[in-house]
């Protein structure tokens, strides 16, 4: 891969995909059990709800841990408003990306079509590669 081709090889497509009414006890055992810093969040006509990450699952499991019960949903505690990645940018730009945000993975989307997701390490790993 050159630096100016998209990131379609650098995609991925095995991370978890929640739907907003999943409840949140699930949501969590989920990225736990799969190692992933987040999941995507997607509604039932496949369009891209928002993120549910490690971050946004503190606050229901540190609320269990008081109370010994999980309340709410994906819907209650994702992010929203998600920074998503075209498919059509580069590993350049990508990086460029992963530097201006905190983020350790970002949607990508293919016109508005969620395609997968794309992980800080392995932009990473495809720059060292590159070098």
């Amino acid at each position: 891969m050159s630096t100016h081709e998209t990131l379609h090889a650098l995609v991925r497509t095995d991370m978890p995909v929640l739907s907003p009414d999943t409840p949140i006890r699930r949501a969590v055992a989920t990225l736990v059990k799969d190692h992933a810093s987040a999941a995507v969040v997607i509604d039932d006509s496949g369009a891209l709800q928002g993120i549910l990450t490690q971050k946004d699952c503190f606050r229901p499991s540190l609320s269990a841990s008081y109370y010994q019960e999980w309340k709410g949903t994906v819907a209650d505690f994702m992010t929203p408003d998600v920074t998503t990645l075209s498919a059509s940018i580069d590993v350049i730009a990508a990086a460029e990306e992963f530097l201006n945000h905190s983020h350790r993975v970002f949607p990508v989307l293919d016109g508005s079509e969620f395609i997968g997701m794309l992980r800080r390490s392995d932009v990473l790993k495809r720059l060292v590669e590159l070098g």
